[in-house]
């Protein structure tokens, strides 16, 4: 390969905490003419150190990560470097998170069980200065910006923070305490502490009520999607 064709390609950092799944779109990415993997970490902390050596075209962050989430690097990296184009790839439905992506600053949301012609068309289409999300999903955010009723409206878990709709959504899939622990890489005590922020926040009477509201939540959004 000559030094132009190498320069030519647009630099991709990935930040994904499972090794299989960032090893696979490392090799597809890199087997693009445009593109190429420039880093790969799996923290937070770990990307933004590699962000201050070498800035990329494009950050491509997963959501759930140990310690800080990728929530909480998109609004980080942006606070540095406020042109960076973010492109989330996750394994979590779009209907819950792909708006508060957009709102932390994130240009857009594909998940990783999309089909790879979906995810490069992501990615160059976040690099050219577009916003990539589903139609689905688009239309979701058009009628939401536009002031016109959702689909489903609205409610009380709009007013949770980044973890805490993380650890809501986790229990609303079944997830205990100590499962939720160990996806998120904190301790139980934290957990606890997010479920009862939760609960005061959604104004519910004890534990047992914010795990029911939460899967009901979580299936509303299932059946939403595949409306």
């Amino acid at each position: 390969m000559s030094t132009t064709e190498s320069t030519a390609k647009k630099n991709i950092a990935m930040v994904d905490d499972h090794t299989m799944l960032r090893e696979g779109l490392q090799q597809l990415i890199d087997s693009q003419s445009d593109l190429r993997c420039s880093s790969t970490t799996s923290s937070t902390q770990d990307a933004l150190r590699e962000l201050e050596k070498n800035k990329p075209d494009l950050l491509a962050v997963d959501i759930s990560m140990p310690g800080r989430n990728g929530l909480e690097l998109i609004k980080d990296a942006l606070a540095l470097y406020p042109d960076l184009p973010i492109l989330v790839i996750s394994m979590h439905d779009e209907s819950f998170y792909a708006q508060r992506v957009l709102k932390a600053g994130a240009r857009g949301y594909v998940m990783k069980d999309a089909d790879s012609a979906t995810l490069l068309n992501a990615i160059r289409t976040v690099l050219q200065g577009g916003t990539y999300v589903s139609a689905s999903m688009s239309a979701q955010i058009m009628a939401a910006f536009s002031g016109r009723p959702a689909a489903r409206a609205l409610d009380g878990v709009q007013c949770l923070s980044d973890r805490e709709f993380e650890v809501f959504q986790l229990l609303g899939e079944g997830k205990s305490t100590e499962g939720i622990a160990e996806t998120l890489n904190i301790s139980p005590k934290t957990v606890e502490v997010h479920r009862a922020h939760i609960r005061d926040k959604l104004k519910v009477e004890n534990g047992a009520a914010v795990v029911r509201y939460a899967v009901r939540w979580v299936e509303s959004q299932k059946l939403g999607t595949a409306m």
